[in-house]
């Protein structure tokens, strides 16, 4: 639910990169069962980032099982190429690396003729201001505040400028992306990206580590709503 142009609750999408790979099923129950809203699949396909995960079958294989949004991060090269086979697996929201695409406006486009909304990701090296021409055709941002490519990283403070200036831009635009966080998310840095204006929180370790998912969870929208709206 929106509030006032911002978003009352966090939108909290655990990522299966740190998931046990050989309980791909249980990963996805420990996210159901938790009352997370999406699932973040982060495809690395060694070249744009070092690590390698999975592709379109693990989307495909995992839809059917669950009616939560499937929001597939590309940290690839030649994201064009894959769009088409992400988009039949199931994804609901596949986002590209502005630093990987030539021809960023026409991805964005390709994946909304795809029936997917279309989302934009920057490195923490790439400035904010960048993404100026694609914020009014696209509906996601993701902000990386670690570089990409392994989970269990800490939060670079420094990226969470880039949200603020987001949502200013937004606010002054009258745009409607949402703004999302991916690297390092937890306990003690939700209320950094809250003030930020980070609307989606991309979480990994902190999720998959926790005993009580669903506790934990709770106790982070609460820190997410006292930093935002001192609630």
């Amino acid at each position: 639910m929106i509030l006032s142009g911002l978003m009352e609750e966090p939108i909290v999408a655990p990522s299966l990169l740190s998931a046990d790979f050989s309980d791909m099923r249980g990963a996805l129950e420990r996210v159901e069962s938790s009352g997370a809203d999406w699932i973040h699949f982060d495809v690395m396909d060694g070249r744009f980032v070092p690590s390698i995960t999975f592709g379109p079958k693990m989307v495909g294989d995992l839809r059917p099982r669950t009616r939560l949004p499937a929001d597939v991060h590309l940290m690839t090269l030649a994201p064009e190429d894959l769009v088409p086979a992400f988009a039949a697996a199931g994804a609901d929201h596949i986002t590209f690396h502005l630093e990987a695409a030539v021809h960023a406006h026409r991805l964005a486009e390709l994946i909304r003729a795809a029936g997917v909304r279309p989302g934009v990701s920057i490195v923490p090296s790439t400035p904010a201001s960048q993404l100026r021409e694609l914020l009014p055709i696209v509906d996601l941002v993701l902000v990386m505040t670690v570089d990409p490519g392994f989970g269990g990283q800490v939060l670079i403070p420094s990226c969470l400028d880039k949200c603020a200036e987001l949502s200013e831009e937004r606010r002054r635009r009258g745009l409607s992306f949402l703004i999302s966080v991916d690297g390092g998310v937890n306990a003690e840095t939700i209320p950094m990206a809250a003030r930020a204006g980070a609307d989606v929180l991309v979480m990994g370790s902190a999720f998959f580590a926790a005993a009580d998912p669903r506790a934990e969870l709770e106790r982070m929208r609460a820190s997410y709503r006292a930093a935002r709206f001192g609630t």
